[in-house]
């Protein structure tokens, strides 16, 4: 890439939703800025020490990066009261549900706004699985965003993931898109059947009144991006890093 990388420093924050309080993680670029910003939507594992350290890396591009904590108002972690994996993840939806979640990104959003290093007309959102879903239902929401990045988010939430219990469609939400997208998606993704990925872009191409830039990676398998799991796709990772950090770049200048 031709940007240069810069110093970082990380710390963790608090910010008010209402009477709640939601914690983060923030990183930022040496310099005064102002910056363009990114608010993080992470994966159902939460804010691990692996997403503050790609909330850093992220960061490093010039760019000020706040990762949301979804489980704030839980202890900062994903339910921990299960017995199969599958129930893990459930209850993980559960507690970050997309009317608490969205709600929580927009205080995030607020939060850098204020910040003095930050442009507040230069803030887009990403968001990985979960926080892919959180993400796209964002960007399909009145709002400020310049730009949203999507990575392997569930299409269609099944009905145990879901706080009514009813099967959410996230395919419906492409009309009502309201900034330029760009979405990642592995063709080997264990928890996303490709039919669905398939859909979800047709649906997006066909309907959305904002820009979309849909890339899909052969033999990616789900969470490519994460160096910590053996699904990772160094390939396919370093890609996709590149084409959201010039994506941010040409929508956050």
């Amino acid at each position: 890439m031709s940007n240069p990388t810069y110093p970082v420093t990380g710390r963790c924050v608090s910010f008010p939703n209402g009477t709640d309080t939601i914690r983060g993680y923030l990183a930022e670029p040496a310099g005064a800025g102002p910056w363009g910003a990114i608010v993080t939507a992470p994966e159902n594992l939460g804010v691990t020490e692996h997403r503050q350290a790609e909330t850093r890396r992220l960061a490093a591009e010039g760019f000020v990066v706040l990762s949301v904590d979804p489980y704030s108002r839980i202890g900062g972690r994903p339910p921990q009261d299960y017995t199969t994996p599958e129930e893990r993840r459930s209850k993980a939806f559960l507690a970050a549900k997309d009317e608490t979640a969205v709600p929580d990104m927009q205080a995030g959003f607020d939060f850098l706004a204020a910040q003095p290093n930050v442009d507040p007309a230069r803030i887009g959102t990403l968001g990985y699985c979960l926080g892919g879903g959180t993400s796209l239902a964002w960007a399909a929401t009145p709002n400020k965003l310049a730009c949203a990045v999507i990575l392997y988010a569930l299409p269609i939430l099944p009905a145990a993931y879901s706080p009514d219990g009813q099967e959410r469609s996230r395919l419906t939400l492409a009309p009502k898109i309201q900034c330029p997208l760009q979405l990642h998606f592995g063709t080997n993704d264990e928890a996303i059947p490709l039919e669905q990925t398939q859909a979800l872009r047709a649906a997006l191409l066909a309907q959305s009144p904002q820009p979309v830039d849909f890339h899909l990676y052969e033999g990616a398998r789900h969470a490519y991006m994460d160096s910590t799991l053996e699904r990772y796709s160094p390939e396919a990772a370093a890609l996709t890093f590149q084409r959201f950090v010039t994506f941010f770049h040409q929508h956050l200048g």
